[in-house]
């Protein structure tokens, strides 16, 4: 750091400054300050699955250099599962990451304020084999059925409201349901081991690629519960205080949108994904593309915080306190708008 040498006693002798040496005195020290380095930005520290989509996005920001344009520092950490990315935002090791909508309410309901801003519409598919004889969601009692997740998933317990509503039966207990990570089941319904397979929106489209036929779309069942339009489940999710420390969420929010506008429309931002998206055969990258594309989704809107709200209270009717614990109910601040989180 550039320091000044005291002025007044060595030039005067102890005499009392001139007007104009004062002047000189006062120049110099405005010069010193204007001269200090300025303070270094504060990063917005992310935290992302080492192969999630969000990464997609991330990397097109980069790329794009929309986070200089908006004054961002990005400090990326990537973490091997969702539980992992949770616990360091609860903890503070970092400032946002990516996840449901519904575990932040449950974060809510135990003291964390915690604020969404929505990232993806993108939903799974329940899918069987290209030569399967299943043709309606009716012809899955009696098989098996593969779930990505737990009993608890999510789209696994709409399903179950869907089919007892239309069709009165439920898969938990008129099938043989088998939980398990999507990478096994993938590999399960592709060796004859399962029937079908309800899976994630990235897992289907691989299966999709490899010639699997989508038996029913998950914004399907959504539409046929009545919850429309359907409410985008994945955002990010940060602390409300984050603000006090970074104050160009707006900012953020904006680079965000613009990159999705990127992906939506251009096709040579994607090939640029490509080294990133794990292709194993060409028809993967076109699938994944496209869902992607589709599950793209703006600013939280009214209808779909109603629509919201209906699917909450249909899943605490179904999963109760081990989905939900026993204390959360739907919290309207949870979805605040990147203006309104500052």
């Amino acid at each position: 750091m550039i320091r000044a040498k005291p002025m007044g006693g060595n030039l005067m002798s102890g005499r009392s400054l001139t007007r104009r040496q004062a002047l000189l005195a006062a120049s110099a020290a405005v010069a010193l300050t204007c001269c200090r380095p300025a303070a270094a930005r504060q990063p917005l520290r992310i935290g992302s699955l080492r192969f999630g989509s969000v990464n997609w996005l991330l990397e097109t920001i980069e790329a794009e250099g929309l986070d200089e344009k908006a004054g961002i520092l990005l400090e990326r950490t990537d973490f091997a599962s969702n539980q992992a990315s949770t616990i360091a935002l609860l903890s503070r090791s970092v400032d946002m990451i990516v996840s449901d909508w519904l575990w932040a309410l449950r974060q809510r309901s135990e003291d964390e304020e915690l604020l969404f801003y929505p990232y993806s519409g993108a939903l799974g598919a329940i899918l069987v084999p290209p030569d399967s004889e299943i043709r309606t969601l009716e012809q899955l009692a009696n098989k098996r059925i593969g779930v990505a997740g737990s009993a608890l998933d999510k789209s696994w317990l709409l399903l179950r409201a869907h089919l007892q509503q239309e069709k009165a039966f439920d898969p938990a207990v008129d099938a043989q349901p088998f939980y398990g990570a999507p990478p096994l089941l993938s590999e399960q319904i592709q060796i004859g081991r399962l029937d079908a397979l309800l899976t994630y929106w990235n897992y289907a489209a691989r299966l999709e690629a490899a010639g699997y036929r989508v038996l029913a779309e998950m914004t399907d069942i959504l539409a046929a519960l009545g919850l429309e339009p359907a409410p985008p489940l994945v955002g990010f999710v940060w602390h409300k205080d984050l603000a006090e420390h970074f104050d160009q969420l707006p900012a953020w929010f904006r680079a965000v949108e613009e990159a999705q506008a990127i992906l939506l429309r251009s096709d040579e931002a994607w090939e640029r994904l490509r080294p990133l998206m794990q292709i194993e055969r060409p028809e993967e990258f076109t699938a994944l593309r496209d869902r992607y594309r589709a599950g793209i989704s703006g600013p939280w809107q009214p209808a779909q915080e109603a629509a919201a709200q209906e699917l909450f209270e249909l899943l605490r009717r179904i999963g109760g306190e081990q989905l939900l614990g026993p204390n959360t109910s739907f919290d309207p601040q949870l979805f605040a708008s990147a203006e309104g989180s500052r």
